[in-house]
């Protein structure tokens, strides 16, 4: 009997996604943890490996939406006779979640040739075979890990690998140009780079990286020296009168969005921090920290939020059908925008980290949403979040709740004001803060001694470090 091939659900929030991609052509031969497709939902981009060895029969072209479980395909063995009339399964047959397949990783690679793939290489059909794990560490480490060879299995890229070449300052670490000048390893690049590309014309083996491992990202196709075809667009995008589809990410945001406003009872209020001390601070820390990491003011606000948070644990809580469950470690989702609408990576057990680790891992969950790179795990948890819209000159805003939260805090611009020293205004560096909590779990005084304390951390910023 065939073994059935599912579209895998990831978390417990999918409704749908689709075969972006098939790395294995119907009818032909794939062997076990060989990638078999790309999985793409509203979130995330995901390459889902082959259960066992066999022949591959599609039933669904790559681009159609599915809902989670549905079949998109089957292995035969290789010994078993394939019908002629075969067409398979309508959808909806079950639903198999992410943990149940052997291996799912990031898609990141833009394949620049395709060398066939064998059990002792690290390349399948044109991709990188490397494990999440793998990938984030030659990130972290500078090494460009499509130059590694794999130990793992089936010639898989494992830590071990990437820890190895580190060490022994191999070719896989640093090599950039050897990256984008040899025809037998891939281009590394975020999968929005990649859309960019194709849509530009721009080959990108001829694009310098400026991402982790020399990743191409978005702004390195901006760069002027990049050449793009004249009969081609700059930069595409939707024009007047023209329509555009409600799919993917937007409609998930769409979808949910509506459903936070009338389901919660959801009310906002903005309150005015002082900011003299944390525009010192920060400029204080970005001298002692010598560029290991550079905080930005949503990073004080985070942890200014998860200090508070402990102070006032009904806000990081969650709604249920019978009660209402105060949650123990304070992980906060950070809203990233991104070209196809909005990411929230979560930043977790914020109140064990110190504000160095914060604005590191900001940083990296901030590049790795825009870069098309976040793994499932840095969804995964949270329980309050925080929206900055300051960089875009906004004084105050209602955030949307995300739930099952109880709150979102958003950061408004640093602008002059006026305090007062005795009788007399002075100027002063403030900065509104926009509180949506909901009303079903906190009262309005309980959601103001909240927001108040997040406020008198800010004025006092040195209590940060503590």
């Amino acid at each position: 009997m065939p073994r059935e091939i599912y579209l895998v659900k990831v978390g417990m929030t999918m409704t749908e996604g689709m075969v972006s991609e098939w790395f294995i052509a119907d009818g032909a031969p794939v062997k076990k943890g060989e990638m078999l497709y790309s999985l793409e939902t509203e979130k995330v981009n995901l390459d889902v490996d082959a259960e066992m060895d066999g022949i591959v029969k599609h039933t669904v072209a790559a681009g159609e939406m599915m809902a989670p479980g549905d079949i998109v395909g089957y292995i035969f063995a290789a010994d078993e006779p394939i019908p002629a009339d075969f067409i398979g399964a309508a959808p909806g047959a079950g639903v198999v979640e992410s943990s149940e397949v052997p291996v799912v990783q990031d898609t990141a690679i833009v394949a620049a040739a395709e060398p066939p793939a064998s059990d002792t290489t690290s390349m399948a059909g044109g991709r990188l075979r490397a494990s999440p794990a793998a990938r984030r560490l030659a990130g972290e480490l500078g090494v460009v890990i499509s130059a590694l060879t794999g130990s793992g299995p089936g010639g898989r890229i494992v830590e071990a690998d990437v820890r190895a070449s580190s060490a022994s300052g191999s070719v896989g670490t640093g090599s950039v140009a050897n990256l984008q000048t040899t025809p037998e390893v891939s281009v590394l690049a975020s999968p929005l780079a990649k859309r960019i590309a194709a849509e530009r014309g721009i080959d990108l083996s001829t694009v310098r990286g400026s991402g982790p491992g020399g990743r191409i990202l978005q702004a390195d196709l901006d760069r002027p020296e990049i050449a793009t075809p004249a009969s081609l667009p700059a930069k595409p995008g939707p024009s007047a009168g023209t329509s555009i589809p409600i799919k993917g990410m937007r409609k998930t945001i769409a979808q949910r969005m509506h459903q936070s406003l009338q389901e919660t009872a959801q009310l906002s209020m903005d309150m005015a921090a002082q900011m003299d001390d944390a525009v010192k601070l920060r400029s204080q820390l970005i001298k002692e920290w010598e560029g290991q990491a550079k905080p930005t003011f949503t990073d004080l606000v985070i942890k200014a939020a998860a200090k508070a948070l402990a102070d006032h644990p009904m806000m990081n809580s969650v709604f249920g059908e019978r009660e209402i469950t105060l949650i123990e470690e304070i992980n906060i989702g950070l809203a990233v925008a991104v070209p196809e609408g909005l990411l929230v990576p979560v930043i977790r057990n914020v109140q064990n980290l110190g504000l160095r680790d914060i604005a590191i891992e900001s940083a990296r969950l901030a590049s790795a949403a825009r870069a098309g790179t976040l793994g499932l795990d840095d969804y995964a948890g949270g329980t309050f979040t925080v929206s900055a819209l300051g960089m875009f000159g906004v004084n105050s805003f209602t955030p949307i709740i995300n739930q099952p939260q109880v709150g979102i805090l958003g950061v408004n611009q640093l602008f002059d004001g006026l305090a007062w020293e005795g009788d007399k205004p002075v100027k002063a560096k403030q900065m509104n803060l926009s509180l949506t909590w909901d009303h079903r779990v906190v009262d309005g005084a309980p959601a103001a001694e909240f927001l108040a304390s997040v406020v008198e951390y800010l004025n006092e910023p040195y209590r940060l470090l503590l």
